[in-house]
C-alpha cells in the first residue's frame, strides 16, 4: 500500500524522496526492518495472549533431558511469522505481481493448516492433531494451485535473450524475449538448465504441450516434502527458525539476481522476469523469523507449532520452485532433508527388523536426527548451534554455485 501511494506522490507531486520506493533494494531493507521490530515488540503481547488463553504445549515423556520443563509452552507462535511477514509484504510489495500473491495465498494456506493442527492438539486435546492424510490433503492441493499457476500464468516467464546491450541495439522489444518454459537449473553443472519437458521427448512431435504431466507432480512432491520437513526440524528451541533464516536468506540472494537483468547476465544464470519483487517478501520473512527467534531461542518462551513449521517448509519450497531452484533444495535444506530421512531410515529400519528377528531394531537411538544427538547426551543449544553451523556451511555452498561449475 505504502509502494502506490509513494508511487503516486512521486509522479503527480513529484514528492522528493518519494521515488525511493521503486527500489527493491530499499523496500526489501525496509521491510525487513519492520518485520524484524513487529515480531519483536509484538511477539511478547501475542505470547501472553497465548498463555491466557492457556494455548500450551502438550509434552510426550519421551526420555529427554530438560523436555518436563517445555510443558505449558505456548504454542501456535507460528502466528507471529506470519503477522510479521504479510503486513510489511501489504505494505511494501508490488500486490498486482504474480510471485507475490502465490506466496501470500502459500503462507494463509499452510498457516492455515498448521492452526488446525495445533488447534485440534491443544483444545481437543488428541496429541496426533490433524489426521496425516488431510494434512497431505492440504499440501498437495496448495502444489496443484501453485503448479498450475506458474505452468500457466502468462507473466511466469523467462527470458530467452539476458544480453541487455543486444536488445538497445537492434530496438527489440524486450517482452517479445520472454517465454514459457518448464526449465529449472541444476546447480554446479557448466550448462546448467534443464527442461522437464525433455523427459517426454520420446513421445514425438508435440511432446512439449504435455509439460505439465511432469512439472506440476514435481512441483507438489517439492512442497510436500519440503513442508514436512520443515516440521520434523521444529524440535528444540530455535532450531527450524534458525536453519530456515539461513536457507531463507540465501534464497533472497538468488531472487534478486534472477530478477535482475544485468546481474543475471554477468553471472550466466536464467533471468526471470518480475521475480526480483519477491525479494521484499523474503526480506520481510527472513526478518520475521529472526524476530521470533528472540524468543524461540533456549529456554523458547514460545513454539512455533506446526503453524509456523508448516507455513515455514511451504513458503520455502515456492520461493525455490519459483526462481527455479528447486533442485538445489537438497543442498541448501540439507537440514531438513537429514531430519527427513533420519525419520524413514528409523522407522523402514524397525518394520524390517521387526519382520525378520520379531523384534524392532533402531539406526538411531531416537529420531528425528536431532533428538539423537539429545539421547546422547549433547544439550539442545549445541546441537542448534552446530545444526546452524552446518546450515551456514549449506548455503555457501549453494551460493558458490552461481560461479563454480
Amino acid at each position: 500500500m505504502l509502494y502506490y501511494i509513494f508511487q503516486y506522490l512521486d509522479k503527480t507531486f513529484d514528492v522528493p524522496g518519494a521515488g525511493v520506493f521503486q527500489y527493491i533494494t530499499f523496500r526489501s531493507a525496509f521491510a525487513f526492518i519492520l518485520s524484524l521490530l513487529i515480531a519483536a515488540i509484538y511477539g511478547k503481547k501475542i505470547i501472553n495472549f497465548l498463555r491466557k488463553q492457556q494455548v500450551g504445549e502438550t509434552v510426550r515423556d519421551l526420555g529427554l533431558a530438560g523436555q518436563s520443563q517445555k510443558a505449558g509452552t505456548p504454542t501456535m507462535g507460528g502466528i507471529i511469522i506470519i503477522l510479521a511477514t504479510l503486513i510489511p509484504v501489504l505494505l511494501l510489495a508490488k500486490l498486482e505481481n504474480i510471485y507475490i500473491i502465490l506466496l501470500i495465498v502459500t503462507t494463509l494456506w499452510m498457516g492455515t493448516i498448521g492452526f488446525i493442527d495445533d488447534y485440534i492438539k491443544v483444545f481437543k486435546k488428541d496429541k496426533q492433531g490433524l489426521k496425516g492424510i488431510f494434512k497431505v490433503f492440504g499440501q498437495v492441493s496448495l502444489g496443484l494451485i501453485v503448479g498450475c499457476v506458474l505452468y500457466l500464468h502468462p507473466n511466469v516467464t523467462i527470458r530467452k535473450d539476458t544480453i541487455g546491450e543486444r536488445v538497445k541495439m537492434e530496438n527489440i522489444d524486450p517482452t517479445s524475449l520472454h517465454e514459457k518454459s518448464t526449465a529449472t537449473t541444476i546447480p554446479f553443472l557448466k550448462n546448467n538448465e534443464f527442461d522437464y519437458v525433455e523427459v517426454l521427448s520420446f513421445l514425438g512431435d508435440g511432446y512439449q504441450n504435455w509439460a505439465w504431466i511432469i512439472f506440476i507432480p514435481m512441483v507438489v512432491i517439492i512442497i510436500t516434502a519440503v513442508s514436512n520437513g520443515a516440521n520434523l526440524t521444529d524440535g528444540i528451541d530455535g532450531l527450524a527458525a534458525g536453519t530456515s533464516a539461513i536457507s531463507v536468506l540465501t534464497l533472497g540472494i538468488f531472487a534478486f539476481v534472477s530478477g535482475n537483468i544485468i546481474f543475471s547476465d554477468y553471472l550466466n544464470i536464467m533471468y526471470i522476469p518480475n521475480s526480483g519483487e519477491m525479494t521484499i517478501y523474503i526480506a520481510a520473512f527472513v526478518g520475521a523469523l529472526v524476530g521470533f527467534l528472540w524468543y524461540n531461542t533456549y529456554p523458547a518462551q514460545v513454539f512455533m507449532g506446526d503453524t509456523g513449521s508448516l507455513t515455514i517448509g511451504g513458503i520455502i519450497a515456492v520461493i525455490a520452485i519459483a526462481i527455479r531452484k528447486e533442485l538445489m533444495i537438497p543442498i541448501l535444506c540439507g537440514i531438513f532433508l537429514a531430519e527427513n530421512l533420519s525419520v524413514m531410515i528409523q522407522v523402514s529400519y524397525f518394520k524390517y527388523t521387526k519382520k525378520k528377528y520379531g523384534e524392532g531394531r533402531r539406526v538411531f537411538l531416537m529420531s528425528p536426527l536431532h533428538h539423537h544427538y539429545q539421547k546422547k547426551g549433547f544439550h539442545e543449544s549445541k546441537i542448534v548451534t552446530r545444526f546452524w553451523i552446518v546450515g551456514i556451511l549449506l548455503a555457501i555452498f549453494s551460493l558458490v554455485s552461481l560461479k563454480l561449475r
